[in-house]
């Protein structure tokens, strides 16, 4: 099983890059992990924000891999405490699908990306700069790889 993140956004900021190489590596060899990120939607005076959420959501759902299993990060989605999202991972496991986590524009997902999930996950009731939800998710995936291993990382 593999999984890639699809974020709307570009450039990330070197800390949020970094922080997000770091995991990705360390989880490499539970859950091989790739970034994708698509250009956001063309925004500000005398702009559609519902169109620029629409051409996002066009280009998300293109860049999703065939057969995946896809979660949305969403607001309104499931929250997981990090030992329910271990046993989560471990039914993404036993699916045998690979796995693609997305994460939305300013004004979240569209509504055709929102159809496409399978189903969609909170991180919590805050709001949460969607840069940083990289770097939230990947640490979140290997915490939750972890203790699927036995590692001592999660110490709870």
């Amino acid at each position: 099983m593999k999984a890639v993140l699809i974020a709307v956004g570009e450039r990330a900021p070197d800390w949020v890059a970094a922080g997000f190489s770091e995991y990705q590596k360390r989880l490499s060899h539970w859950l091989p992990m790739a970034l994708v990120e698509i250009a956001p939607g063309i925004r500000g005076k005398g702009r559609d924000a519902a169109r620029a959420t629409s051409d996002e959501g066009v280009r998300v759902i293109a860049a999703l891999p065939k057969q995946a299993h896809v979660v949305c990060l969403d607001g309104r989605g499931k929250a997981y405490s990090s030992e329910q999202l271990a046993q989560r991972m471990e039914a993404w496991r036993q699916g045998g699908r690979d796995l693609a986590f997305l994460i939305g524009g300013p004004e979240g997902h569209a509504p055709d990306v929102l159809s496409a999930a399978h189903e969609s996950w909170s991180l919590g009731p805050m709001t949460l700069p969607h840069m940083l939800v990289r770097l939230v998710v990947a640490e979140q995936l290997y915490r939750a790889a972890s203790l699927l291993a036995n590692h001592p990382y999660h110490r709870a």
